[in-house]
């Protein structure tokens, strides 16, 4: 049982690097958010009294302005993996997190299982059974986050997009696999 369980598992990772192969998710993250810019000029009717404060902020303005240009002449021939890099936030946010998490999870279990199916070590089934639980916790958090981002973003705006057939086979073959693992650790752990 624990050899069809590996095989199952091996399945399971099979179908979920086939989707995330087929998937956008790497070219819909290479366009940067737009920035719109602040114009920096004064208006002729305003009062002399917010005149003064705007003449004074409108050369590091302009310092701020040159440095941009200056910047974009610099990355104008940067691939666009590296300025998106440059315009991500130093920590990475929820999604992000889930997609290097699930894969991870999901591979070191596989380890403990392959383990656990060739020495009959009763705390290795029960290390890969408590991987495979965080690592579906991990994919149905994904999974929402995704759906939830999917419905917030604008519709000319494009995003991830996964193949449903292959989005609900990794998601069935990881609930079997789940079940046999569970009933496999219980039966054989005696």
């Amino acid at each position: 049982m624990a050899i069809v369980v590996l095989v199952l598992w091996l399945f399971t990772v099979g179908a979920g690097f086939s989707l995330l192969v087929t998937s956008n998710l790497s070219r819909a993250r290479l366009t940067p958010p737009a920035q719109a810019e602040e114009p920096a000029t004064v208006s002729v009717a305003a009062p002399a009294a917010q005149a003064a404060p705007a003449a004074q902020a409108a050369p590091a303005a302009q310092a701020a302005s040159a440095k941009r240009q200056s910047r974009a002449a610099r990355d104008r021939f940067a691939p666009p993996s590296l300025v998106a890099a440059r315009s991500a936030p130093v920590l990475p946010g929820l999604r992000s997190l889930l997609e290097f998490a699930h894969p991870a999870f999901a591979i070191i279990g596989l380890g403990f299982w392959l383990g656990y199916t060739f020495v009959h070590y009763r705390p290795l089934g029960w290390i890969a059974f408590g991987l495979v639980t965080a690592t579906v916790c991990l994919g149905l958090s994904w999974f929402a986050a995704s759906a939830r981002a999917a419905r917030r973003r604008p519709k000319d705006e494009p995003g991830p997009s996964f193949s449903t057939r292959l989005v609900t086979l990794h998601g069935g073959a990881a609930a079997v696999t789940f079940a046999l693992a569970a009933l496999t650790a219980l039966v054989l752990g005696r």
